[in-house]
C-alpha cells in the first residue's frame, strides 16, 4: 500500500496534506529526491540526501528538518509500506507564505514523503527497448537553471514528455541550447560505441544521476571504457547500443530514436551492465552509501 509522511508523522492519503498557500504549491519553490528500495533497503540513501542538501542550499532553502530526522522519517515510511521493492518521493517545499514571489516571508518549509510503486515503462519495452524522440524543447542552460538542482519546476521536462506522447513514443532526448544531448525527461542517456560507453556531461545539461553513477562504476570494473563527453544526435543515430538509466527508470534500452533503429540495442554490453546492475541490488555496498 501507498505510505505518506508529513514533517515526520505518517498518514493515510486523506490526510497527507499541506496548505494551498505552501510556496512550493504556488511557484514549483522547493527539491525534491526520488529513492529506490529494495528488500525495504533503500538505494544509496546517503547519497541522496547529499544531493538534496546541495539542491537546497542552490536555491538558499533551509530544509526544516534534520539529516538524521529525514533519514529516520524515510526509513519509517519504508517499514509502514507493504512493499517489499518500491519508490519514495521526497519533497521539501519552501512552506506557507503571502502570495507574491518573494521567499523570505516563508518562515518555514513542509517535508513529504510518499512510497508507492513506480513503472516508467511496460516490461515488454524492457525486453525489446524503447522508442524515442528528439524533443524540441532545449534543456535550460546552466546561467537559467543549473540542471544539478533538483527542483519542483519539472514543466521543462514535461513539455517534452508531452512531445513524446503525442509522437507515440516511449521517451524523449532533450538537447542543450547549443544542440548537445543533454538527457532524457527523467533519465540518464548512454551509448555505446566499439566497446566505450559514452555519456554527457553534467555541463551539458545532464542530471548528475545517482544510477548513472553506479553504472559508471560497474562499467568500469567491468573494464568497460567510460567516457564522459559531448555527444550530438549524430553520436545517438550511429551507437552499436544505447540505454537510459535513473532512479525511477532503472536501466531501459532504447532501440530506436526519431526513426533510426539502434540495430544491436539491447545489446551484449548492455546485458552484461544490466546482469552486474541487478547483481549488486543483492549485495550491501549500494545500501551503505
Amino acid at each position: 500500500m501507498k505510505v505518506f509522511s508529513i514533517n515526520g508523522q505518517i498518514t493515510d492519503e486523506a490526510s497527507a496534506v499541506i496548505p494551498v498557500t505552501d510556496h512550493g504549491f504556488l511557484y514549483g519553490d522547493g527539491v525534491f529526491e526520488g529513492l529506490r528500495f529494495y528488500g525495504n533497503r533503500i538505494l544509496m540513501l546517503g547519497a541522496h540526501l547529499d544531493r538534496l542538501e546541495e539542491s537546497a542550499k542552490a536555491l538558499a532553502l533551509t530544509i526544516p528538518m534534520a539529516r538524521d530526522t529525514i533519514k529516520q522519517s524515510l526509513l519509517d515510511v519504508v517499514a509502514a509500506s507493504t512493499f517489499n521493492d518500491g519508490y519514495l518521493r521526497l519533497v521539501v517545499t519552501r512552506g506557507t507564505g503571502p502570495l507574491g514571489i518573494d521567499p523570505t516571508h516563508c518562515a518555514k518549509g513542509n517535508v513529504v514523503i510518499i512510497a508507492d510503486q513506480l513503472t516508467m515503462v511496460s516490461s515488454e519495452v524492457r525486453q525489446a527497448g524503447a522508442k524515442l524522440i528528439i524533443s524540441s524543447n532545449r534543456r535550460l542552460s546552466g546561467d537559467q537553471l543549473d540542471s544539478r538542482i533538483k527542483s519542483l519546476n519539472y514543466l521543462n521536462q514535461i513539455m517534452a514528455r508531452i512531445e513524446a506522447n503525442v509522437a507515440g513514443a516511449d521517451e524523449a532526448i532533450v538537447l542543450n541550447q547549443t544542440g548537445f544531448v543533454a538527457e532524457g525527461t527523467a533519465d540518464n542517456v548512454f551509448v555505446i560505441k566499439q566497446g566505450a560507453l559514452k555519456t554527457p556531461p553534467v555541463t551539458d545539461g545532464a542530471l548528475e544521476g545517482i544510477t548513472r553513477r553506479i553504472i559508471m562504476e560497474i562499467a568500469a570494473s567491468l573494464s568497460i571504457p567510460v567516457n564522459e563527453c559531448s555527444l550530438t544526435t549524430y553520436d545517438l543515430f550511429n551507437a552499436d547500443e544505447c540505454f537510459l538509466t535513473g532512479t525511477g527508470a532503472e536501466l531501459i534500452p532504447v532501440r530506436e530514436i526519431a526513426g533510426r533503429t539502434i540495430h544491436a540495442s539491447p545489446g551484449p554490453l548492455f546485458a552484461q551492465i544490466d546482469k552486474s546492475f541487478h547483481e549488486a541490488l543483492n549485495g550491501d555496498e549500494l545500501f551503505t552509501r
